[in-house]
């Protein structure tokens, strides 16, 4: 997700051991068991990969998010402007402070931001003035803390989270020295309170889908006397002696006489329902703690997250990479509950204003995460991805539609009906969600009304629900020329969540509703053009779009071009292999993507997005890894009985796109996506087709992985005489017997055992060569 969708808005508008005997004896681990098997793998991770980029090339447009796993609140050091979406750029040479924040993406924005600042001598506070000569030298960056040296102020200062709260420390010279507490724009109010050695107030900004009443109420308590207090008010209007103000952009500034070594601490939380929330939000998760203990506790969340994975491998560079992916995997979508006086779970509610009871999770984009996030919860996090369930339970009931890009409410970006896909491979994985009712209600009404979508600013959210449902349910696809742009993707990607309706319904017994959305889901064969063998967007009358040049971006297609959007046919690859001629055909069109020159037509968007950019520079023809739509498209190989060549690829991709290093990805990250790709292809498997019950076997990076399921199974999987040039399975056992299919069963993973590869230089053609081994697919299941 990127410029590409964000310019058309804006013309528009992630012990025991268990072994099975050849009899099938399974024993499950315990954690205490698994705990004294782990690595320090916290220290394997690199917040810094994909840092390193801006507006015109991805290569991750991350920031470092020092947090814990799903916290409410991150925060990240701050080397950009306050409102630029790249807050943090791995090449800048300064800092102007440590912000709170919520941002999902760059080209989302930011939301909730304030930040904190240490300076020393002559005062500075406005944020051109104030920002200090940092280098990453003198700068640590872990998930669960940070510090840097302020090198024109000597001042160290660093940084441990919890969920809704951080611990400050503050290392000063000798010197006057102040701590600044910035509430940014669109809307803030400090009070300083010194009796109580504190900082009050909230802050408002925000980049749309938030109510009215919308505030972050934030605490900050200093374990030191405020010698002085000043506050600046719009345009950095300073207010000596002052204590507290209000506006537009407001901050507060308090003062200091340190001694050499001298530290000064500050504990921050925040709430969105009340200044009291915050206060309690601080007492419980910090209160009386320590830095040392608050970075204890921070540390032990990221350990006992990370190390439900074990890998072994000689290579550490990779073992890195895996961590730093996986650690993104576990950042979104974040929680937007907090816990009353009564410890009961409520939330301010983005939607509708209120402060209601029960979960709530956001900054999320569904176009990305559905692929191989919310698949890879419901594999090892099943009871957090339960508690998102729930959310969007509230979410439906609270806005009257599912969130397809929320942050914190409803976003206009992005395209499809990709909750249905999310919420049904839930429930198809035995997630315990909530209403599931109350689900498939939402996820029904996406898929036959637009009528009464939320607004903004008195527009239509077109990312809600489903744009041109009407001419989708009765054409059977969504017409190229009726002034719905993307319209090929989205009849693509409505088809697919027609088949997801249609398995939940099915488990649900609702057989007649099922077969409706079944019937549906065959409507991608309305866009396939048998005189190219690629998608192509339809007229209204019938005829195909003319004229039509497969490699033009965007028009008919999101982010992509229709090379990369002809094989987003999750649900029924053997129907789209038919439709191209069948196995030989198919295996031909899909080589002819990495075949072809990596030309593009940027017409669309008339300047070459970094999408497209990322494509070209690769050198892997027009796969275009850095952006989802094809992201799956490696593995399709399987289905023609040619799963030598996924093997090959994926191995490729493994180790040539991705590093943990700031440019280690080869595209937007976005939300944990592009990092569970890596996470699952390097254990040898991916969710091609979240809803079913398989992933597709690729090519396994590592020597071995242990992975240990909530249900407190372990399933083991080794790679046999596994390197460099071994990318090629020579065979396969699972749980001892020979495995000759080219998927993994859900509950073969879930019931603990081993899989085992042995690995060879050259491509075993036979391995996987039946009928019988390729992965499912709707046209062939019955």
């Amino acid at each position: 997700m990127g410029i590409g969708k964000q310019l058309k808005i804006s013309i528009a508008g992630i012990l025991t051991v268990f072994l099975f005997s050849s009899c099938g004896e399974k024993k499950v681990i315990e954690d205490s068991d698994r705990n004294s098997e782990a690595q320090d793998v916290l220290g394997y991770v690199n917040p810094l990969m994909g840092t390193d980029s801006d507006f015109s090339l991805s290569n991750g447009n991350t920031y470092p998010a020092i947090a814990t796993p799903w916290g409410m609140n991150f925060w990240t050091p701050m080397t950009s402007k306050m409102g630029d979406g790249w807050t943090y750029k791995y090449h800048d040479k300064k800092i102007r402070g440590i912000k709170q924040t919520h941002q999902p993406s760059p080209w989302i924005n930011d939301y909730a931001a304030f930040s904190l600042m240490a300076v020393t001598g002559d005062l500075k506070y406005q944020e051109d003035e104030r920002e200090s000569y940092f280098s990453h030298k003198a700068e640590t960056v872990r998930p669960d803390y940070y510090s840097v040296y302020l090198a024109d102020y000597d001042v160290v200062a660093e940084v441990t989270p919890t969920e809704r709260a951080a611990h400050f420390k503050f290392t000063f010279p000798e010197d006057q020295s102040y701590i600044l507490l910035d509430g940014f724009f669109k809307g803030s109010m400090i009070k300083i309170i010194p009796e109580e050695r504190k900082i009050i107030g909230y802050c408002r900004n925000n980049s749309g889908g938030v109510p009215e009443n919308f505030h972050n109420y934030f605490v900050a308590e200093f374990d030191t006397d405020f010698e002085l207090t000043h506050t600046w008010g719009d345009k950095w209007k300073l207010s000596e002696n002052s204590k507290e103000n209000q506006g537009d952009h407001v901050g507060a500034i308090v003062g200091f006489k340190t001694k050499r070594g001298q530290e000064v601490h500050v504990k921050v939380a925040s709430s969105f329902i009340s200044p009291e929330q915050a206060q309690l939000n601080l007492d419980r998760e910090i209160g009386a703690d320590s830095f040392k203990v608050t970075k204890e506790k921070a540390t032990k969340a990221w350990e006992k997250e990370l190390s439900k994975i074990q890998i072994e491998d000689d290579n550490i560079d990779n073992i890195r990479t895996f961590y730093s992916c996986l650690y993104r995997v576990l950042l979104f979508p974040r929680k937007m509950y907090e816990l009353d006086e009564s410890n009961e779970i409520v939330h301010y509610s983005p939607y509708n204003g209120k402060v209601l009871p029960g979960y709530m999770f956001t900054d999320n984009g569904f176009w990305d995460t559905f692929r191989a996030v919310f698949p890879f919860f419901n594999l090892m996090y099943p009871e957090q991805n339960g508690h998102i369930m729930e959310g969007l339970v509230n979410t439906y009931k609270e806005s009257g539609w599912l969130p397809e890009w929320a942050s914190p409410g409803h976003r206009d970006c992005m395209i499809g009906s990709n909750s249905s896909p999310i919420i049904a491979d839930a429930f198809l994985k035995g997630i315990d969600m909530g209403d599931t009712e109350v689900l498939l209600e939402a996820m029904v009404k996406n898929a036959t009304t637009s009528d009464n979508r939320p607004l903004s600013n008195g527009n239509v959210i077109r990312s809600v629900g489903r744009e041109g449902i009407d001419y989708y349910n009765k054409l059977g696809y969504v017409p190229y020329d009726v002034g719905i742009n993307e319209n090929a993707a989205r009849t693509l990607e409505y088809a697919y969540a027609d088949f997801t309706i249609g398995q939940m319904a099915t488990k649900l017994g609702k057989t007649e509703l099922a077969n409706t959305f079944y019937k549906r889901s065959m409507n991608y064969k309305n866009l396939f053009d048998s005189s190219t063998k690629w998608m192509r967007g339809k007229n209204e009358d019938g005829t195909f779009q003319s004229p039509f040049n497969p490699l033009k971006w965007g028009d008919a297609f999101t982010e992509g071009n229709s090379i990369h959007y002809t094989w987003s046919v999750f649900h029924d690859i053997n129907g789209l292999m038919e439709l191209m001629g069948g196995k030989k055909d198919f295996e031909n069109q899909l080589d002819a993507v990495f075949d072809m020159p990596p030309d593009f037509d940027d017409s669309y968007y008339g300047f070459t997005i970094h999408e497209i950019r990322e494509m070209q520079i690769m050198n892997m023809g027009n796969y275009a890894h850095g952006n989802q739509p094809i992201q799956h498209m490696i593995y399709l190989y399987n289905y023609a009985n040619a799963s030598y060549k996924t093997q090959e690829k994926i191995r490729t991709v493994l180790t040539k796109l991705y590093s943990a290093t700031p440019d280690g990805y080869c595209g937007d990250e976005d939300n944990g996506q592009t990092s569970a790709w890596y996470v699952f292809s390097s254990l040898g498997f991916y969710p091609v087709t979240p809803g079913v019950d398989e992933y597709v076997i690729g090519s396994p990076l590592f020597k071995k992985a242990s992975i240990y399921l909530e249900n407190g199974n372990r399933f083991e999987i080794t790679a046999l005489d596994n390197n460099k040039k071994n990318v090629y399975i020579k065979s396969a056992r699972l749980n001892g017997a020979e495995y000759d299919k080219s998927f993994v069963k859900y509950a073969d993973i879930q019931n603990g055992g081993k899989l085992q590869f042995t690995m060879d230089d050259q491509p075993n053609k036979e391995w996987a060569s039946d009928e019988s081994s390729v992965p499912y697919s709707l046209s062939n299941s019955n």
